[in-house]
């Protein structure tokens, strides 16, 4: 009779020869695509070279302030006010398909609300461009704005493949149970899901970070050479801040499976055995003799 071929077992290699791999698989990344690998290091040194923006003087805080005291908040807030009163005035009188005169006089407090509203944001957005033209985009104002808006997006990022991880961990669940899978495959499936919804979450954070971002720098009234730059460095700031997170929550996770894989291998494939039973064996045939 034939005997089955004897099956080879995988060597993994050693954390000195994996972490040399490692950083020879980085190495070769970077020198195949040198515009990514440049845009990460610009990105770096902007971060540390632009820091927390530099300091208004004692003359731009004064003019900023006072611009900035211009803005007449409190009619703001009286003509939204006012324009709520009017929607829901229009909306409880407004039917399925049609509109009377009581719902058409309505309506135009409505609109008329609406343009008045308009009309005091766009002034007052208007003397905040002004006030912000003052401090500059490289001021600690105008990076402090930027880096809050990189903070909210990222925030949202990671909690929405927080949240979505959760349904997974729920489905996936599910559907194992379904298949008879074990606690391993069970993991592995989550662990990979979990990378992949923190990847799509991070990703798409930056990248509406980046389509926002230009707003941010034209309020601020910057020369068309300093808003590029501004905006350049912004992007490869968040590219590098983001790939370095997603690189080392990878790399924390190989390097657990990894971890574990060593362990399962120097125990003969048996999880948790820690030569147990190679004592018990050895016991029973000094019993047994």
């Amino acid at each position: 009779m034939n005997q089955p071929p004897p099956q080879q077992q995988i060597v993994l290699p050693s954390f000195t020869d994996a972490g040399t791999l490692v950083i020879h698989g980085i190495k070769t990344f970077a020198k195949r695509h040198k515009l990514i690998s440049g845009s990460y290091l610009f990105g770096i040194a902007f971060l540390l070279l632009i820091g927390s923006g530099t300091q208004l003087t004692a003359s731009q805080h004064r003019e900023y302030n006072s611009i900035m005291n211009t803005i007449d908040i409190a009619a703001e807030f009286e003509a939204s006010d006012y324009y709520a009163k009017t929607y829901n005035a229009y909306r409880s009188t407004k039917g399925w398909f049609s509109c009377d005169s009581l719902c058409t006089r309505n309506k135009r407090r409505m609109e008329d609300a609406s343009r008045v509203l308009e009309d005091i944001r766009r002034e007052g957005y208007a003397r905040m461009s002004d006030a912000k033209s003052v401090a500059g985009i490289f001021s600690e104002v105008g990076v402090g704005e930027v880096k809050d808006s990189f903070w909210q997006y990222f925030t949202a990022g990671k909690k929405f493949a927080k949240r979505q991880s959760l349904w997974d961990a729920m489905f996936v669940g599910m559907r194992s149970m379904s298949r008879d899978d074990t606690m391993v495959d069970y993991a592995l499936k989550m662990i990979m899901q979990v990378l992949i919804n923190f990847s799509i979450g991070l990703i798409g954070a930056l990248c509406v970070f980046i389509f926002g971002v230009w707003g941010i720098i034209k309020s601020y009234q910057a020369d068309p050479i300093t808003a590029l730059l501004f905006f350049v460095g912004a992007c490869c700031a968040a590219f590098a801040f983001v790939s370095t997170y997603l690189f080392a929550l990878f790399g924390a996770t190989a390097g657990g499976l990894y971890s574990v894989a060593k362990v399962v291998e120097s125990n003969g494939g048996r999880i948790g055995d820690g030569g147990g039973g190679q004592r018990r064996n050895v016991q029973n045939r000094a019993h047994w003799n």
